[in-house]
């Protein structure tokens, strides 16, 4: 059959080569990997000095042997997330991305530049003189009780709400240009900043134990780092080299500097003024930034030599027990009776300061205070503040001039519209300047409106002294002389509807504060106060030709309302 001969042929050639096969098998070496090569072999082609093989080499070497190595994965979670950070990172104009890498940007150039995150600096300052500053908390040699009125404890009186133990505030002072403090610079917000929150927390009516920690790292994310660029424990500023040979008995105001206290406004401290108070210090003057401890204050700590450290927060009307029951009037009057005794009490302090005595302090400075001996000018003392301190400075003015008020003058900004009603009895000198927001809003104060009862008052000051003027600063807002409008430039504009560059705002306060303080000495009226009346009333010119005759640069900061060039001229 021819089909199983051709099958039987076809297994016999498959048979024959399998034999071959086998036959050459045997004959050749056995088979060895290369990777499983003998030892001699391995050294002559490792070897560095070995010679490169021939192309014709049937052996392949180690080092060209391809190697077939598992592929080791990420993790899982870098897996899953380098996709979202190339996402991430892919420029796209989505407003999500723009707004993350504007706020990425801003952090990395405070990074580089060192400034705060949320917050400017603030700026040096202007004058002749380097600035120093000084805390000082001074006891008193026994409490002086202000008031009957305690602090509601279970629905009980407890401990007296107006008692004064110490008193405590900043000198900011001129100090000698090439030396450096040891010293770190003050924080803008002293320590703990949880004491601060917790007093605004207060004063929000939401003081609990959510708010307050919202309240403390807001106030830490944007103030806590701020330092106040003054040098902390200097000496005073050497005298000049002609009363420096003279004897301290026979010292004169040559070398003596003039002094002022003063006193800040509701929810606020001894800190938030430090621009304006060291603008002054620069110019040589030696100011005292007092801290009340009256309940308007955010925080305060009343560190005592001989008690425990207290804190001392807000004060509202339920808090405190008081015989008749206590009402906002009656609290006002407490208050600016205790912000009065802590005036007199300060300017105590100075003049033992002054005379070379040993002040006792339970603050960690001081270390310098025998420079301050016979070098302050009481001749020159000033009472000023803002807002509810404003009308504290008025309050203090009265019975000026005495032996127990040495006080010769006062300057008082945006003097309050819900502090008490004003002390009318003033005679001496007097500055009062208004910010826009205090004359253009119309408040009326105790049945008249506020801005006239502000002006007729520097009218009779003015009657009985011949040196009291009434200002409006245009464009500025009530906290335009603080230190918040520096810090937060764009927000405070915002909120507060000024409108004056920030810096050049508070330049005005400062230029015209010190035209008045000069004035005092030299008896002699510089910039705007040698300028008549333009504005009886806010914002409406006395006459057209009035206003043709103003110079514009100066329009462009000022009203003036009551002035001593009127009756003058």
């Amino acid at each position: 059959m021819p089909r199983r001969a051709e099958a039987h042929e076809l297994a016999s050639v498959a048979a024959d080569d399998d034999d071959a096969r086998s036959s050459l098998d045997s004959s050749l070496p056995p088979y060895q990997d290369a990777d499983t090569m003998s030892p001699p072999l391995l050294d002559l082609v490792e070897s560095p000095d070995a010679p490169l093989l021939s192309p014709t080499a049937s052996t392949q070497p180690v080092w060209l042997t391809q190697r077939t190595t598992r592929r080791r994965l990420p993790p899982l979670w870098l897996s899953r997330l380098l996709p979202r950070l190339k996402a991430l990172l892919r420029p796209r104009l989505t407003w999500r991305y723009i707004l993350c890498a504007a706020v990425a940007l801003y952090a990395a150039g405070c990074v580089v530049t060192g400034s705060h995150f949320f917050a400017s600096r603030l700026p040096d300052y202007s004058g002749p003189h380097r600035v120093g500053a000084l805390d000082l908390e001074v006891p008193l040699e026994k409490p002086l009780l202000v008031s009957n009125t305690t602090r509601r404890r279970g629905g009980a009186g407890g401990e007296p709400a107006f008692e004064l133990e110490t008193v405590l505030f900043t000198l900011y002072y001129p100090i000698d240009g090439g030396v450096r403090s040891r010293k770190p610079r003050h924080l803008w917000l002293p320590p703990p900043i949880s004491l601060t929150a917790e007093g605004y927390a207060t004063l929000a009516h939401a003081n609990n134990f959510i708010v307050r920690p919202v309240f403390t790292f807001f106030l830490w994310a944007v103030g806590g780092s701020i330092t106040i660029p003054a040098a902390v424990d200097m000496p005073l500023l050497s005298p000049p080299s002609s009363a420096a040979a003279a004897s301290s008995s026979s010292a004169t105001t040559t070398h003596r500097l003039p002094v002022m206290v003063f006193s800040h406004g509701m929810a606020s401290s001894r800190t938030d003024y430090t621009h304006y108070l060291g603008e002054l210090a620069s110019h040589g003057h030696v100011v005292a930034a007092l801290e009340h401890r009256d309940g308007s204050c955010p925080g305060t700590i009343i560190k005592h030599p001989t008690k425990p450290d207290r804190r001392v927060l807000p004060l509202r009307q339920k808090d405190l027990v008081s015989d008749p029951p206590m009402d906002e009037p009656r609290l006002k009057r407490d208050q600016l009776a205790f912000r009065t005794a802590e005036i007199f009490e300060t300017i105590r302090a100075l003049r033992t300061l002054d005379a070379g005595s040993a002040l006792t302090t339970t603050r960690s400075e001081g270390d310098h205070l025998s420079s301050f001996a016979h070098r302050l000018d009481f001749s020159h003392l000033t009472i000023a503040g803002h807002s509810y301190g404003a009308t504290g400075a008025l309050q203090a003015l009265k019975n000026a001039t005495s032996s127990s008020n040495p006080a010769v003058a006062g300057i008082a900004l945006d003097p309050g519209k819900a502090s008490g009603p004003f002390n009318e009895d003033i005679n001496v000198p007097l500055l009062v300047v208004h910010s826009s927001s205090w004359s253009r809003a119309h408040s009326m104060f105790y049945g008249r409106p506020h801005f006239d009862t502000v002006r007729d008052l520097v009218r009779g000051v003015l009657s009985r002294t011949g040196a009291a003027w009434f200002l409006t600063s245009r464009g500025t807002s009530h906290p335009s002389v603080t230190d918040a409008p520096l810090l937060e430039p764009l927000l405070l504009s915002w909120t507060t509807g000024a409108t004056v560059d920030v810096k050049q705002g508070l330049q005005e306060y400062v230029r015209v504060s010190l035209d008045f303080l000069n004035y005092l000495q030299e008896n002699k009226t510089t910039g705007i106060l040698a300028e008549k009346t333009t504005h009886e009333e806010y914002d409406k010119w006395v006459s057209k030709e009035r206003e043709a005759e103003f110079p514009k640069q100066v329009a462009k900061y000022w009203q003036i309302h009551v002035s001593p060039a009127d009756v003058q001229s």
